[in-house]
C-alpha cells in the first residue's frame, strides 16, 4: 500500500521568485527555462506591477520639451503658469511623473509632451493602409499614411484616416447636409485610445491600421496583460500597464470615460467587433466587421493616397477664399475638439503664414475670423482649387 503525501505550495508576494543562485526561471509549457534578455525580465517585471515602460527614461533632455505643448497644458488642466527658470521646470517634471532624477524625460513625457518624439523613439508610429478587397497586398493600396508626433496628434491622424475611408450614408438627411459615417466615431475613439494607452511599450513595434471593404482592424503590440481574457475586457475588466499615460488621459489629453469603460462602450456603439488575444505572436487585435452593404460600394483600383493629409493643407483647403470664425472653420473640418484643432491646424498654418486674421490689431476678438494670405492663396492654386 502506498502513501501518497501532497504538499501545497503557496503563492508568494514577491514576485518574481529566484533560485539560491540569483537565476530567475519560467514555464515554458511542461518545461521551464531561464529568463535570457533584459526585454523579458523588464515584462516580467511589468507582469508583476513592479515597473512600467512608461517610466523607463530616454536620452532626451528637457530642453527637446515642446513649450508650447506643455504650457497649454499646465495652464488648462492645472491653472498653472509654465516655469520660469531650467530648474523649476525639471522640479515640475520630476514631480508630475515626467522627468528622472538625472534630468531626462521618461517615456511617458516624450510620447506626450516632445514634438517630434519619433526622433527619440521612431517604433512608437501609427501605420494605416486602406487596402483593395479583403485581403493584405503586397504593393496595391487605396490609401496609406505613418502618423507621428505627440500622443494627441497621433490620435487625430489615425482617427481622421479611418473616417475618410468610411462610407457616408444620407440616412434620411437633405442631399446637401453631410452624410453619417457607416460606422460611429466614438467606436474608433474608444479603440484607438485603448490601443495608444494600453499598448506594450515594451514590444519596439507600430500600431497597425488596416481598413478592408468589410472590416477594419486595429493591431496592438502585446497581448492582454496577466491574466486578463477577453471576456474580462468584454465586461468592463482592465489592468494599468502604462499608469502615467493613463493619469494624464485620464486629465483630457485623449478622449477618455473611465478605465476600462473604452470596450464596453464602443460594444454598445457598434457590437460587430472581435477582439484575438495572440500570446505567441504579442499582439491584441481588434476587428470592427463593416455593414455587409458597404462592400457593394467600396473601391476596387489602386489609387494613389489622398491629398489632403496634412492638417495646414486641409485648412487652406477648407477655408478656400472664405472667411471663416473660429467655429466655423473647425466645422468645416468636422474637429469636435477645440484643443487639437488649434494645436495642430491653426497655430502651425499662423506661424507658417499661410492665414492671418482679419482684424489683425486684435487677434483675440471674439469678432475674429481668419482667411488666406497671398502665400496660402498660392498653394491653394497649387491644390486645384477649392472642392465642391
Amino acid at each position: 500500500m502506498w502513501s501518497v503525501v501532497v504538499l501545497t505550495v503557496p503563492e508568494g508576494l514577491d514576485k518574481p521568485y529566484f533560485d539560491r543562485n540569483g537565476v530567475i526561471w519560467v514555464k515554458a509549457g511542461s518545461d521551464r527555462r531561464r529568463i535570457q534578455s533584459k526585454e523579458e525580465l523588464r515584462r516580467l517585471f511589468q507582469m508583476t506591477d513592479q515597473f512600467h515602460a512608461d517610466e523607463l527614461p530616454t536620452k532626451a533632455g528637457i530642453d527637446k520639451l515642446d513649450k508650447l505643448r506643455f504650457r497649454d497644458f499646465l495652464r488648462d488642466v492645472h491653472k498653472q503658469d509654465f516655469p520660469d527658470s531650467r530648474k523649476d521646470l525639471m522640479r515640475l517634471l520630476q514631480n508630475m511623473n515626467l522627468a528622472t532624477d538625472d534630468g531626462h524625460l521618461n517615456l511617458a513625457a516624450v510620447l506626450m509632451f516632445v514634438e517630434r518624439p519619433e526622433w527619440i523613439k521612431p517604433q512608437f508610429v501609427v501605420k494605416a493602409i486602406r487596402y483593395p478587397g479583403k485581403t493584405i497586398h503586397v504593393s496595391e493600396y487605396v490609401d496609406t499614411e505613418d502618423f507621428s508626433g505627440p500622443l494627441r496628434k497621433v490620435f487625430d491622424d489615425s482617427l481622421g484616416f479611418i473616417m475618410r475611408n468610411l462610407h457616408k450614408v444620407q440616412a434620411g438627411r437633405g442631399v446637401n447636409a453631410p452624410g453619417v459615417p457607416e460606422i460611429s466615431e466614438t467606436v474608433f475613439e474608444e479603440l484607438l485610445v485603448n490601443a495608444l494607452v494600453h499598448r506594450d511599450y515594451l514590444v519596439s513595434a507600430p500600431i497597425r491600421i488596416f481598413v478592408f471593404d468589410d472590416r477594419i482592424e486595429i493591431i496592438s503590440p502585446g497581448h492582454l496583460p496577466n491574466n486578463l481574457t477577453v471576456e474580462k475586457i468584454r465586461r468592463g475588466n482592465s489592468i494599468i500597464r502604462n499608469p502615467i499615460l493613463v493619469s494624464y488621459v485620464a486629465k483630457g489629453l485623449l478622449p477618455y470615460h473611465g478605465l476600462g469603460s473604452g470596450i464596453k462602450r464602443a460594444l454598445e456603439q457598434w457590437p460587430q467587433i472581435d477582439f484575438i488575444d495572440d500570446r505567441e505572436g504579442c499582439l491584441f487585435t481588434a476587428t470592427v466587421h463593416r455593414p455587409e452593404e458597404v462592400e457593394k460600394r467600396a473601391p476596387r483600383a489602386t489609387q494613389s493616397p489622398t491629398q489632403f493629409t496634412d492638417p495646414v493643407d486641409r485648412l487652406i483647403q477648407a477655408l478656400g477664399g472664405k472667411e471663416l470664425s473660429f467655429s466655423e472653420l473647425r466645422e468645416a473640418l468636422n474637429l469636435k475638439h477645440r484643443h487639437t484643432f488649434r494645436q495642430n491646424y491653426l497655430r502651425p498654418a499662423l506661424e507658417r503664414g499661410v492665414i492671418e486674421h482679419t482684424i489683425p490689431e486684435k487677434p483675440n476678438s471674439r469678432h475674429q475670423k481668419y482667411r488666406l494670405t497671398l502665400a496660402g492663396m498660392t498653394l491653394l492654386a497649387g491644390f486645384g482649387g477649392t472642392e465642391n
